[in-house]
C-alpha cells in the first residue's frame, strides 16, 4: 500500500504558456507604461484624513451603547435608539443625541 491517491493526480499536469517571443520576468512597452500610472495614481497626494475623534465623546457614547435602560441596540442606528428612548419617556441624556447630530457621517 502506497500512498493514497488525490484528486488532483487524475488531471494532467499543463505548464503555463508565456507570450511569444518574452522573457520570464520581462514586461511588455505596454505593462510598464501600466505600471507608471498605477504608481502616479497611488503617489497622488488624498486629502487630509479627519482629525481622531474626542475620547470623551467616544466614552459617552460607548456608555449611553453599554446602558440597558435605553432598551435594546442591535439592529437600529444609535440615532434611532435615542430617538426610540425619547418616544418611550426615558428621557436619553440630549449630548449623546447632539454628537450624533453632529458626527452624521462617521459611524
Amino acid at each position: 500500500m502506497g500512498q493514497p491517491r488525490r484528486i488532483t493526480d487524475s488531471f494532467p499536469r499543463r505548464r503555463r504558456r508565456r507570450g511569444p517571443g518574452r522573457a520570464p520576468g520581462r514586461l511588455k512597452d505596454e505593462d510598464k507604461d501600466k505600471a507608471q500610472v498605477k504608481a502616479k495614481v497611488r503617489d497622488c497626494p488624498r486629502a487630509p484624513p479627519p482629525p481622531p475623534p474626542d475620547p470623551a465623546l467616544l466614552e459617552m457614547l460607548r456608555r449611553f451603547d453599554l446602558c440597558w435602560e435605553y432598551g435594546p441596540c442591535t439592529g437600529i442606528t444609535r440615532l434611532q435608539r435615542w430617538e426610540r428612548a425619547q418616544a418611550l419617556g426615558l428621557s436619553p441624556p440630549g449630548p449623546v443625541r447632539d454628537a450624533l447630530l453632529e458626527h452624521r457621517d462617521n459611524p
